[in-house]
């Protein structure tokens, strides 16, 4: 089954409406959408279709994993924004994201022990994530903003899911899961900043449990349920967690008042 005119065309619709959601409701929303598998559900799905039901579980066992690299990209990149400008703090999120990603290759677990630490990194990073005022208006985004998104969105989505099995399950996994909108948001709220980003990566985590409930579902049903049955359920989970946590998110905008 040739699956590029399916990537060619859902993944910028998905990273449009994200990115349009985000510029009406604000920076912490944004990061709460961005927080929804919007480029590693699409690569899952890819994967599965391409290369099999097996693949795509051990895919979503990175994935899910990964999302504790998430967790440490936003603690990372909200406390080094509270000193330094936007490149030194999109490094060391990168850096902490990598090392955390390496320290986490070798695990080895069921995907419900994996699920219920991961849970608890999220809740905990969500506790000690930075808190800051509310941050100036920032500078309308270029013309160009949304179209780079759109297309380097689809560039990764397609490399990911052509590179697959010289990568493996595991790293496709982690590498889809790596926060490139996020962190394009965070760095467009930054300008406004050390807030913007905060407001930005602390909708992130709250997003992130809807991120882990998709994939812990997913690796647990995919094998047995099939593809469509298994991405269904998975993204019914997903979105009836990100509705909750949505409230979490809109008290943090009072508090911030963002």
């Amino acid at each position: 089954m040739d699956t590029l005119p399916l990537k060619l065309i859902l993944t910028p619709t998905l990273i449009a409406t994200a990115s349009l959601a985000g510029r009406r409701w604000g920076q912490a929303v944004s990061g709460w959408f961005v927080g929804l598998p919007l480029t590693s559900g699409p690569v899952a799905f890819f994967v599965a279709v391409d290369h099999g039901v097996a693949f795509a579980a051990a895919t979503a066992f990175g994935a899910l994993a990964a999302a504790m690299a998430e967790a440490a990209f936003c603690l990372a990149y909200g406390y080094a924004a509270l000193r330094w400008q936007w490149p030194i703090a999109l490094t060391t999120a990168c850096v902490a994201f990598t090392l955390t990603a390496v320290v986490l290759g070798p695990l080895s677990l069921g995907m419900i022990p994996l699920g219920v630490i991961v849970l608890a990194v999220l809740a905990a990073a969500v506790q000690v994530m930075p808190w800051r005022a509310a941050a100036a208006v920032g500078p309308a985004p270029p013309r160009w903003d949304l179209p780079a998104r759109m297309v380097t969105a689809t560039v990764l989505v397609v490399a990911l899911t052509e590179a697959a099995p010289v990568l493996g399950p595991r790293l496709s996994g982690v590498l889809a899961a790596f926060p490139v909108y996020a962190a394009i948001l965070t760095v467009f709220g930054h300008r406004a900043g050390a807030a913007g980003a905060v407001q930005v990566l602390r909708g992130l985590l709250l997003g992130l449990f809807g991120f882990a409930g998709f994939f812990l579902v997913l690796g647990l049903l995919i094998e047995r349920a099939g593809i469509a049955l298994a991405f269904t359920i998975a993204s019914a989970s997903a979105l009836a967690i990100q509705t909750g946590s949505l409230t979490l998110v809109l008290g943090s905008r009072k508090t911030l008042g963002a």
